[in-house]
Formats: C-alpha cells, structure tokens, sequence
C-alpha cells in the first residue's frame, strides 16, 4: 500500500497548514534561513543551547489538536554542513475523526555532511481517529539523521482504549538516492492485530528511534541494549533502528531520550544535551 496525498486524493481540510524551513550553515553557525507558514502551524525564535553550529527549533500547532478533516505539511530543509534540531512542546493529539481523515505530511532534506534531528513528543490518537501519517527523508551522502516517533493509542490515562477508527503510516528513508528504510503498516482500533504478538501484542504505546547515515558498532548497539530488556535494537550497515513496545508513554519518552543521549556523541559527533522542554 501506498499513501499518496495528492491533491486529487486529499480530503477538504477544517485546517490546512503548512511550514517550510530551511537551514544553512554561516561560518561555523546553523541559521534558520527560511521560515514560511501557512495556517497554525509555525516556529518562533531559534535556540542556541549548545552553542552556535546546532540551531534548536519548537514546532508549534496553536489548535493543540488535529481534528478530522485537519491537513498539515511541514519541509524541512538542511543546506551542506549544517545541524538543525527540531522537536515540540507536547503531545500531538489526533481528536475523533467524525468521517473525516486528517493527514500528517513530513519531509526532510539535508545535503551533504549536514546534520538533522527530528525529535517530536509524542503522539496520542484518541478513539475513532482516522489517521495518515507520511514522512520522507531524503539524505545526500555524508548526511546523518535521527528521528523519533512514539505512538499511542488511545488515552490510557482516561481509561479511554483504541476501539475504532484507523492509523495509517508511512516513513521512507533515502540516501543518495538509494532507499534504505521504508515502513508502513495500517491498524485499526480494536482489530486482532492490536492484540497479535506479531503487532503491538496488546501494547498502547509503540516507539522507534531511527537513525541513518553512519554504521553502528557492537559497543554501541550493546550499549542501547542495556538501557531496557523491552527495547529492541537492530544495526544495519548505515541505519540503527530502535524499537519499544509498551503500556506508558512517559516511560517511553524517558526511554527514548535515553537512548537518544547514548546514541547522539557517536552519530552526530556531539554530546546529548537535554531537551528541556521535553520535561516541562
């Protein structure tokens, strides 16, 4: 399967927004050179918390939600040698889709050598949302990339579960042209394959670390390894995939930034340094 939202395919939005920013290195500095927007969907200022060379970024939705019938597309850009750090302030929500899909567009370029972290909190589809989820990165050689994803179904804290409606994702990852990750998959609320051992095996929270551009060593992988029995690492020749099946998502954020800060000094050649908002 293959989701394509073209504007012959795509629903009429309740809200369509767009974000295109582009990075480009000056001197030994990352500045956000573009910045243009459509609809709620922005950035404000730049954050420089480790120095000048990483440009630090908050993606910011003002509805706080994404409401069936809802289209939002975010571009990415990394010019050569630059490093650009994006996350959120707080969970995505996807609200009930009242017989509207809503869609999720995401695409990442960065150019040779430059560096891209996409590091959003997580994602919580409530019951009956009807998702698409699309994310493609495109890497030029010498480029490297770390992206996060931690999906939840259902409000678990609310008792709410994921009984109805559908998520669909798609994430392709290319370099130089050549593919080297593509994942997909459907899953619909309250379907055996929610309970499968060969899906979520009953699991609410699903989260994968991927990383690409860089081959990782046997002290790396069994470093990731230690950080918790129910993490899965698998090493690839230039991608580490990193996966957590789970019932909590504070958990597995903190797991995830775990891992992430074990990760960081060997593939972006830099020390982890704390994502405050991530514990605000």
């Amino acid at each position: 399967m293959r989701i394509d939202p073209t504007a012959a395919t795509l629903p009429s939005a309740a809200w369509r927004a767009s974000l295109a920013l582009g990075y480009a290195r000056a001197g030994a500095a990352t500045r956000l050179v573009q910045r243009a927007h459509s609809g709620p969907l922005r950035v404000q200022k730049a954050f420089y918390p480790e120095g000048e060379s990483v440009c630090h970024n908050i993606l910011l939705h003002p509805p706080a939600g994404i409401a069936g019938g809802d289209e939002l597309c975010i571009d990415v850009t990394a010019d050569a040698g630059s490093h650009a750090l994006l996350t959120t302030p707080g969970a995505a929500k996807w609200y009930r889709a009242n017989g509207k899909p809503a869609w999720q567009r995401v695409r990442i370029r960065a150019s040779h050598d430059a560096r891209l972290e996409w590091l959003p909190q997580e994602t919580i589809f409530f019951d009956a949302t009807d998702a698409n989820l699309l994310q493609e990165v495109e890497l030029a050689p010498g480029a490297r990339y770390i992206g996060c994803d931690i999906l939840c179904f259902g409000r678990s804290a609310s008792g709410e579960r994921f009984a109805r409606g559908t998520v669909r994702q798609q994430l392709q990852l290319r370099q130089a042209g050549r593919l080297l990750w593509w994942d997909q998959g459907v899953l619909h609320g309250g379907s055996g394959a929610m309970q499968s051992p060969h899906v979520l095996g009953g699991a609410t929270v699903c989260a994968t670390l991927l990383a690409a551009g860089r081959s990782a060593d046997a002290a790396l992988v069994a470093q990731l390894r230690a950080l918790d029995p129910a993490l899965g690492v698998t090493s690839f020749k230039t991608v580490l995939v990193l996966r957590h099946l789970g019932y909590d998502a504070e958990h597995a954020r903190q797991l995830m930034a775990q891992a992430w800060q074990v990760l960081r000094p060997h593939w972006m050649d830099r020390p982890a340094t704390e994502l405050r908002i991530w514990n605000t």
